[in-house]
């Protein structure tokens, strides 16, 4: 019987590399998170190999999708962040190439890297979420602005790793940070900046790992704090008792579950004032780097980097595939 902190979603266990096949880690690709998808299938591909999986790097900046369908490919471990690899794209290629994929479905991962439209279903499905407007223009974002007050945090709707992303004191800096986020997509999302607690979940197979708290001395978790900085602390797990870790692991899972995502992804968080958390975003293929929160998460759960990249393979197993395929153990466990 599930609890709050799983789903009806379960592993299938493969025990031997060769039920893999040919794999394909794809990193790379022509987003603007390239340089962190090169690092993060780069760990993936050593740790798959050391394993004695049949795996091959493959970058779509460099080859065709029309290449990797005569590749002879029998699966793909998706390491590509951001448009083109994250949004449903590469999901909708491979499903009708008949290829399996680790991972979140089309759809799922569409409406995670959308974050405006991810919001609505938070808001809709009552899913505590900040406060927030979609701008497509400066006039957009004054008009929110003056609704919301500041401070604020601006970013675009379809990038991660916070590319583009400001936090935006006052009016005299709203221009700028604005313009920055309408340079990578055409809607930015315009969120109540909250002051608390920055809080990640991971979730491995139906169930939630266990939270990290981020302290970053940086103005916040951007980009540099995230991937170059090593005076960023995390917290694992990072609540301070039982009942608080239930609350987060809960709200993991339904956020993520009614985004329709699957497999494996990681769910971020702010925490107001009053020490409640709300649901900033899932993201579907998070990074698997020396600073990535996802494997931090998985060791203390006891789960080394090696398992854990094999055990997202094993996402690649679904439906029928995976019960011809797999041995079922439920929750992930």
């Amino acid at each position: 019987m599930t609890d709050a902190t799983t789903s009806s979603e379960q592993r299938y266990l493969v025990r031997n590399a060769d039920d893999f096949g040919r794999v394909a880690v794809m990193l790379g690709g022509l987003s603007s998170e390239r340089e962190v998808s090169l690092d993060t299938g780069a760990a993936v591909l050593q740790a798959l190999q050391s394993n004695g999986v049949d795996a091959h790097a493959w970058d779509p900046a460099e080859k065709t999708m029309a290449q990797f369908a005569n590749a002879h490919f029998d699966r793909v471990w998706v390491a590509l962040h951001g448009p083109g690899g994250e949004d449903g794209a590469l999901q909708g290629a491979l499903q009708w190439l008949e290829i399996p994929y680790t991972g979140s479905g089309v759809m799922a991962s569409a409406l995670a890297m959308d974050k405006v439209r991810s919001k609505h279903l938070f808001r809709a499905c009552g899913i505590p979420t900040p406060d927030y407007a979609a701008i497509r223009s400066h006039a957009d974002a004054s008009l929110a602005a003056e609704r919301l007050g500041f401070p604020l945090i601006i970013k675009p709707s379809g990038q991660g790793s916070s590319v583009g992303m400001s936090k935006v004191f006052e009016h005299a800096d709203l221009n700028d940070a604005v313009s920055l986020a309408l340079h990578y997509d055409e809607t930015a999302l315009l969120e109540t900046c909250i002051t608390g607690a920055e809080f990640t979940v991971g979730v491995l197979q139906g169930r939630a790992l266990p939270s990290i708290r981020i302290v970053t001395p940086r103005v916040f978790y951007d980009y540099r704090a995230k991937y170059q900085s090593n005076r960023t602390e995390y917290i694992c797990p990072g609540t301070t008792d039982d009942a608080e870790e239930q609350r987060y692991a809960e709200l993991a899972m339904e956020a993520f579950n009614e985004l329709g995502c699957s497999g494996w992804g990681r769910v971020d968080f702010m925490a107001g004032d009053d020490g409640q958390p709300l649901v900033l975003e899932v993201n579907t293929v998070p990074g698997m780097t020396s600073h990535s929160l996802v494997p931090m998460a998985a060791k203390e759960d006891g789960i080394d980097f090696d398992e854990l990249c094999w055990r997202i393979l094993e996402t690649s197993f679904r439906g029928k595939q995976a019960v011809e395929s797999g041995e079922v153990a439920a929750h992930g466990s």
